[in-house]
């Protein structure tokens, strides 16, 4: 079943309770979100990204995933 953008805000928000978050795309399979966080700072994208997919609990794992794709940026505020 396919994911609203308020639902994947949701499990971000879970690990990152104090991020500002974008979510975007209304398909509810390809969706894009904006992720910043102070505890990015020091980490490499792929780092940041792979938080935020461990976020995501297993909603994009596989063919049977309720998320085919989503876009991803990542930074620690300015």
């Amino acid at each position: 079943m396919p994911m609203q953008a308020s639902e994947i805000e949701e499990l971000i928000r879970e690990s990152f309770p104090n991020a500002r978050i974008v979510v975007n795309g209304d398909d509810g399979v390809h969706m894009s979100a904006m992720v910043v966080d102070e505890s990015f700072r020091g980490m490499n994208r792929v780092q940041q990204q792979r938080a935020v997919y461990a976020a995501l609990k297993g909603k994009m794992d596989g063919p049977n995933g309720a998320l085919h794709a989503l876009a991803l940026t990542t930074k620690a505020p300015e």
